[in-house]
Formats: C-alpha cells, sequence, structure tokens
C-alpha cells in the first residue's frame, strides 16, 4: 500500500458537524493506539522516524500542520488542515510533522502499541533498510 489522503464521512448539523472514522468503511487497519501532538512551539518538528511494522493514520483535529514522507527515494507533503480528512500512512515510510500552527492538534491511531524497537530514528539506516526490500 501507498500512502494516501482519506475523505472521512462529514455529518451536517447546523449546531456543528460531525465526522468518523472505523475499519474497515475508512481505516485499512484495526486501531490498537490512539495518541495526540499539541502544543507544539513554533518552528519545530515532531516524528522525523519510520515504522518496520507500524501504520499509521494522521489527523489534524485542528488546526493544521503539514505531514512529510519518504519512501526511500522521493519526498511528498501532505498538508493537513480539515478534521474530515486523513492521512494513511503504511509501514516503512519516514515521516515528520511539521510547519504547526497555533493551537493545532494532531490526532494519530496505530495498528500496533507501542514498541520503541519498532522505531527507526536514523534516516541512513531506513534508506539501507529500504533499499534491501
Amino acid at each position: 500500500m501507498t500512502p494516501k489522503l482519506i475523505k472521512l464521512p462529514k455529518i451536517y448539523d447546523k449546531r456543528g458537524n460531525l465526522s468518523f472514522f472505523e475499519h474497515p468503511n475508512q481505516l485499512p487497519f484495526e486501531i490498537a493506539r490512539t495518541y495526540w501532538i499539541y502544543d507544539v512551539p513554533g518552528g519545530e518538528v515532531r516524528g522525523s522516524h519510520a515504522f518496520k511494522n507500524q501504520q499509521e493514520f494522521i489527523i489534524a483535529l485542528s488546526g493544521s500542520f503539514d505531514v512529510v514522507i519518504h519512501n526511500g527515494e522521493e519526498e511528498q507533503r501532505f498538508s493537513l488542515n480539515r478534521s474530515y480528512y486523513g492521512l494513511y500512512i503504511p509501514k516503512m515510510y519516514w515521516r515528520r510533522l511539521e510547519n504547526f500552527s497555533t493551537n493545532s492538534l494532531a490526532l494519530i491511531v496505530s495498528d500496533k502499541p507501542y514498541n520503541e524497537n519498532d522505531y527507526i530514528r536514523n534516516f541512513e539506516e531506513f534508506k539501507t533498510l529500504i533499499n534491501e526490500k
């Protein structure tokens, strides 16, 4: 699979809109972990790693930020700024989150519980591993 933007259902209501995601309709995996990133100071970058086995789905619940992904050869940038779109990232893609707006809130769900051994935190090591496959 490749990274892709997924449009989520948007239920319009004059009292406020509602969006959701569920497996298997919008997510290609069952959720094992949920976390969020917030209060990111201006100019800071989050992420800068890849996962050997974990898949993720990232949504900007509030504000905006960019997700930059790399497949070992080329880079792609996705700007997330709507709570009814999310970015699916399969395993073995380098990713970093940057350009956070004030009061932005990133929600991330993944198909695996936290496991430090699943992280690849060195970009050169990532490129070596991806080119071996």
